[in-house]
């Protein structure tokens, strides 16, 4: 019986540690671009974009798919950069353990 409890007193570190790691990665940011920079999109640890900057170069009024493709591209790239940080500083706790469910 001892064993079990060294495991639950580890798996409750473990549970302490993550909610430790999320709340720091909604303070943390990747910085994500398209376009040669001419769409900037910021995206903190919990997958929210927190900024989206357009330059005035890229906005014109007959080519509004461009553009829209631009976001598109810089929000999926800032989305994947996102998930990555938060990936890696998790598997920073488990030890590179594949343990489903907890890297989203």
């Amino acid at each position: 019986m001892a064993g079990i409890g060294k495991f639950l007193k580890q798996a409750q570190k473990m549970q302490k540690d993550m909610s430790k790691i999320q709340a720091e990665m909604a303070n943390k940011t990747v910085e994500a671009t398209a376009g040669g920079g001419m769409v900037t999109v910021i995206v903190n640890g919990n997958q929210e974009i927190t900024s989206i900057k357009i330059e005035k170069e890229v906005v014109d009024p007959d080519d509004v798919e461009m553009l829209e493709n631009l976001v598109i591209a810089a929000v999926n790239e800032g989305l994947r950069k996102s998930k990555e940080m938060v990936t890696g500083e998790m598997s920073k706790l488990t030890g590179g353990l594949n343990i489903p469910g907890l890297t989203g």
